[in-house]
């Protein structure tokens, strides 16, 4: 069962690798967050440990291989811990609770948006950036990825509706 997970985590590490290389072909990588998609649905579908670690792991091999998103100013460093905490709570709040995947969805995305203004407040500054009002991804941050966020809120709960339904022994719903 592990090996599994680890084996569709893997795949979903390659997917948030490739899925930005396209939007970003056509500039529209930044508006629609193309590699959150694959983190959120990796917590959904191995969990919160595994979806935490592609979420960590996503940026920084992107970074390294394609050199999106940039080490310096240390955006990948900021979305290591976004899309960690994007690939974790999903996992949590999914499989802890009997809500449907769209407030799931909805709670990563709150929890993740909460700890990208705490980095950009607090961790920018001893990079020596200028840093951001902790309240910017509510605010800017929201309305600028509104299109993404528009997109995952379309797209995640449909796939994990259909994946529910194949009962997949990687995709069991602890409780259900």
């Amino acid at each position: 069962m592990n090996l599994r997970r680890l084996t569709m985590g893997a795949l979903l590490v390659a997917a948030g690798i490739i899925l930005p290389m396209m939007f970003h072909a056509v500039g529209m990588g930044k508006v629609f967050l193309p590699m959150h998609i694959p983190v959120l649905l990796a917590g959904f579908i191995v969990g919160p440990v595994i979806g935490g670690l592609v979420g960590f792991l996503t940026p920084l091999l992107s970074a390294v291989l394609t050199g999106m998103p940039p080490l310096m100013p240390p955006i990948a460093q900021t979305m290591m811990i976004e899309l960690a905490v994007y690939g974790a709570a999903t996992g949590l709040v999914y499989r802890n609770t009997k809500l449907s995947p769209a407030p799931c969805l909805v709670a990563a995305m709150a929890a993740g948006r909460i700890v990208y203004g705490l980095l950009g407040a607090f961790i920018l500054p001893l990079f020596g950036f200028e840093k951001i009002a902790v309240i910017y991804p509510i605010t800017y941050g929201l309305v600028g990825s509104l299109p993404g966020i528009l997109i995952q809120l379309a797209v995640i709960p449909p796939l994990v509706y259909g994946l529910e339904k194949t009962r997949l022994p990687i995709f069991v719903r602890e409780g259900r």
